[in-house]
């Protein structure tokens, strides 16, 4: 199996040693998206809904550099410093994921780097 970085300037650049996706025919793997500008590195603002977005709009451009949309994503995992914003996040959430409804885990953890309320990483097996 032939494995192949995924880079695009369309998302933020890792923010360590680990790239933004991973081809492994047949899925690509994306890592974990804070909602950074891919221009500036910074997060976009302090609330959960604009971080949401922006981590949901990075995880997109990744796939398509990838070869894949929204609708190829077989698993998406979501890590929340807040659970009490779970509600808020779904409405986010079904913005991009409209009929198409991957497999989901939503998880909540003391910290994000950067100081991020959101996280969002996930699967999709390319067409």
């Amino acid at each position: 199996m032939t494995l192949k970085a995924i880079a695009t300037d369309q998302a933020p650049a890792a923010i360590g040693p680990y790239s933004q996706g991973i081809a492994a025919p047949p899925f690509v793997f994306v890592s974990g998206q804070l909602g950074m500008d891919p221009g500036t590195g910074e997060l976009v603002g302090p609330d959960l809904a604009s971080q949401a977005r922006q981590a949901l709009e990075n995880l997109k451009q990744i796939l398509h550099a990838s070869g894949c949309r929204l609708t190829d994503v077989v698993a998406v995992d979501v890590f929340l410093t807040d659970m009490g914003q779970f509600v808020e996040f779904n409405g986010i959430y079904s913005e991009f994921f409209t009929d198409h409804k991957p497999a989901r885990a939503a998880i909540e953890v003391g910290a994000l780097p950067k100081g991020g309320v959101v996280e969002i990483k996930c699967i999709a097996c390319r067409p």
